[in-house]
C-alpha cells in the first residue's frame, strides 16, 4: 500500500500559532504597533506645518488691513492736493494768494512752511499770506451738521492763525465755524511758479503730506496745475 500524504497545514495557522513560553518576535510587535497610531515624528511634523499655515494667515491678514489704511490715506491726500489747486485757481491773477511779485521767481515752499508779506505787481496792498496749512477730515455727531437728518463730514485747516471748521451735508448745505479745534490729520504746502513752464503762466504745485509717523512707509501726494 502507498503511504497517505501528510495533511497541510494553513500558512495563516502556521504563523498564528505560537508555542506556549515563545516570545513574540519584536519587529512583528512594531509592525502592530505602528498600524494602530501616530508616532511622535508625525505628531510633531503635522504641529509644525499647521503652525506654519496659521502664521501666514495672520501675516497676510496684517499686510492687507496695512494696504488698506495706507490706500485710504493716500486717496484723501490726493483729494486734499486737488481740493486746494482748485482753490488757488479761483483767484483773480492779481490777488495776493496767487501771484509772484515782481523780483521774485516763486512765493511758498514745499520744504518748509512759509509765511511772506506779498505785494502783487498791479500795486495792491501788502498782505501776509501763509503758503501752509493743516487739515483734518472726520465723520461728526449729527447734532454739529447743518442738517441732523443726513449727517456730515467736517473738514478742519489750521491755517496758522486760527481754525476753520466747514460741515458738508450730503443735501449740499455747508456751514461754517471759526472756534472748532481737531487733531490734525494732513499737513499742506504749495509754492507758485512765475513764466513756468513758459512765460506768460504760473504752475502751482501742492504738497500733501500725512503727519502720522507710525503709518509706513510715509503718506505723501504732490499735484500741479499751470493757470494765467
Amino acid at each position: 500500500m502507498l503511504p497517505l500524504p501528510k495533511p497541510q497545514q494553513c500558512p495563516m495557522d502556521a504563523k498564528a500559532r505560537t508555542a506556549p513560553g515563545t516570545a513574540v518576535p519584536l519587529g512583528r510587535f512594531r509592525r502592530r504597533h505602528r498600524q494602530g497610531g501616530f508616532t511622535l515624528v508625525e505628531v510633531l511634523c503635522a504641529l509644525v506645518i499647521v503652525t506654519v499655515g496659521a502664521v501666514s494667515m495672520g501675516l497676510l491678514a496684517t499686510r492687507a488691513m496695512a494696504t488698506g489704511r495706507l490706500s485710504k490715506y493716500m486717496s484723501l491726500a490726493s483729494t486734499l492736493a486737488s481740493e486746494k489747486l482748485e482753490d488757488l485757481s479761483r483767484w483773480p491773477v492779481t490777488d495776493q494768494h496767487i501771484c509772484v511779485p515782481t523780483g521774485s521767481a516763486w512765493m511758498g515752499d514745499l520744504g518748509s512752511d512759509v509765511l511772506q508779506s506779498v505785494t502783487c505787481p498791479a500795486g495792491t496792498n501788502s498782505v501776509s499770506i501763509s503758503y501752509y496749512d493743516d487739515v483734518s477730515i472726520s465723520v461728526t455727531e449729527p447734532g454739529d451738521c447743518p442738517n441732523v437728518s443726513v449727517g456730515c463730514f467736517a473738514e478742519t485747516i489750521w491755517n496758522g492763525s486760527q481754525y476753520t471748521t466747514t460741515y458738508h451735508s450730503p443735501d449740499g448745505v455747508v456751514q461754517t465755524n471759526n472756534n472748532a479745534v481737531a487733531n490734525m490729520t494732513f499737513h499742506r504746502r504749495w509754492m507758485i511758479e512765475a513764466d513756468t513752464p513758459v512765460t506768460g503762466v504760473r504752475r502751482v504745485t501742492v504738497l500733501v503730506t500725512l503727519m502720522d509717523q507710525t503709518v509706513q512707509p510715509p503718506v505723501s501726494f504732490q499735484m500741479s496745475l499751470v493757470r494765467p
